[in-house]
């Protein structure tokens, strides 16, 4: 497609990529040396970091653990931010970093962008954050959102990813009539308790799941990424216990594009959602408006019957979550009547925080901006340079490491946690899983903190956003040190 608007030049060879990171989980774990993380513990954090130390230790007296965030990078302590700008972030101590966390994925001109923040101050001025009552850039951020994403005829404001994906499920299931849910295993719809199943890893089911009980996964099952079979099996099992309302997807892929899907893939699941009469739910949190404007839908180009958006949509304030979709879906959650006129039952849906004058303006300006910047593609082509100087280190330092992106969504994995599954029919290796991943899992840990300490804030150490805010000279900067940390990784003792 050569980018065309969109962040992808090429395609990535996502059969290809997946034998690289099988190969990955079944080698001895490499990571940064323990000498060498010592050093980063003792110089870095033990001596510039001293006031995140400080706020932090006392935190843990009012905050459980500590910190709020799940993003937040715990090891050895969190960071304490107290600005951020473009694509960097600066801590309390005065220190400055590479920002390739981008909040989770929302700010894809870059952060607290000057242009978004003129309108929200513009807006605190005259109506205040909330007023709880109708404000013209709902109907305009709405309006935005169905003129650029083709599959969206309106669009319905929420507080989060995680509402969104559960609205959906109520919408879903009034209007097929059916009970049952299929996701992609080792994929995130958010932490309600039907769809918080089968995370990070397939097969996993409820066991990343603390504190739900497994009655309420009656109706949820998943099915493996990549594995069209596995998904006419469950559609087609589903049909003796009540249908399936809808098959959820992360369109790039599980843990946004962690574990890679083909686009012959993504197109299957649309196919077989409505062969077998259900609804394709496109989990667009991360994807949308950073695959392109149109979402990873358009760039796939499939007609996703339900669409969930995140992040962007509030431009990075908070308030960030939504639902859109067609009209006969998206009239569930109107006044119970469909565009005939028809009466149809109402999805039980609410948030009084929903739909916030801020929100709404700042996702709108943002889109906007996107839009007139091209932001997309040129966040794409910074993760391409990203993601090809990565993979030159990786060879030059003889690493097992694995690189790869979809677009400006980046990933260097270490470790191969999140590419293990879980095998029911062979119980007495699920044990041995569990102890792997965990393992590897601090090696993450070990080598995000290796990175910070060199400047560049990931998520997870593992996963690397790139925004329109940086500039080829920044990339390259960037790359300088990641190399700084892969001269000091080596086998690990076992």
């Amino acid at each position: 497609m050569a980018y065309n608007g969109f962040a992808i030049d090429e395609y990535l060879d996502a059969e290809a990529v997946t034998k690289q990171l099988d190969e990955l989980k079944k080698s001895p774990v490499y990571s940064v040396r323990p000498e060498k993380l010592k050093e980063y513990e003792e110089e870095y954090f033990g001596k510039k970091c001293t006031k995140s130390k400080e706020m932090t230790d006392e935190a843990k007296h009012y905050i459980p653990g500590g910190v709020q965030h799940n993003l937040a990078f715990n090891y050895p302590f969190p960071i304490v931010i107290t600005k951020a700008e473009g694509n960097k972030l600066y801590d309390i101590d005065g220190n400055w970093y590479y920002d390739l966390l981008q909040a989770g994925g929302p700010t894809i001109i870059g952060s607290n962008d000057p242009v978004v923040r003129d309108a929200v101050i513009d807006l605190l001025k005259t109506c205040g954050p909330s007023t709880g009552l109708f404000h013209e850039y709902e109907y305009k951020l709405a309006k935005k959102i169905s003129d650029c994403v083709p599959s969206v005829d309106k669009f319905r404001m929420l507080g989060s990813g995680t509402e969104a994906c559960m609205c959906a499920l109520r919408v879903a299931r009034l209007k097929t009539g059916k009970k049952n849910v299929l996701k992609m295993g080792g994929a995130y719809h958010g932490w309600s308790d039907q769809l918080a199943y089968g995370m990070r890893i397939p097969g996993t089911k409820g066991l990343q799941s603390p504190g739900v009980p497994n009655f309420v996964f009656k109706h949820t099952d998943e099915f493996f990424p990549n594995d069209l079979d596995d998904l006419e099996r469950k559609l087609r099992r589903n049909k003796l216990t009540g249908g399936t309302a809808a098959v959820y997807i992360e369109p790039i892929g599980p843990e946004s594009g962690t574990r890679p899907v083909s686009k012959e893939f993504v197109k299957g699941c649309e196919e077989l959602a409505h062969k077998y009469g259900a609804l394709l739910v496109c989990d667009e949190v991360v994807s949308g408006f950073r695959i392109g404007l149109s979402g990873a839908q358009g760039y796939y180009g499939i007609d996703p019957d339900l669409t969930i958006f995140g992040k962007i949509i509030a431009g990075g304030y908070p308030g960030a979550g939504g639902i859109g979709g067609h009209e006969d879906c998206m009239a569930h959650l109107g006044a119970g009547l469909d565009a005939g006129g028809k009466k149809v039952t109402k999805a039980m849906c609410g948030g009084t925080m929903a739909a916030t004058p801020i929100s709404c303006i700042a996702g709108y300006t943002v889109i906007n901006e996107i839009e007139k910047r091209n932001a997309c593609e040129i966040a794409g082509r910074m993760g391409d340079r990203l993601t090809k100087g990565l993979q030159e280190l990786i060879k030059k330092y003889d690493l097992p490491f694995v690189a790869f992106n979809q677009g400006s969504v980046c990933h260097l994995d270490n470790a191969g946690t999140m590419h293990f599954e879980i095998e029911w029919s062979k119980p007495w290796r699920i044990p041995g899983v569990l102890t792997e991943t965990s393992r590897r899992k601090a090696e993450m840990q070990h080598m995000g903190a290796a990175y910070m300490a060199e400047g560049l804030i990931t998520l997870a150490g593992s996963r690397l956003y790139t925004s329109a805010a940086y500039t080829e000279d920044d990339i390259d900067d960037v790359l300088r040190r990641f190399e700084r940390v892969f001269a000091n990784c080596g086998k690990l003792e076992q």
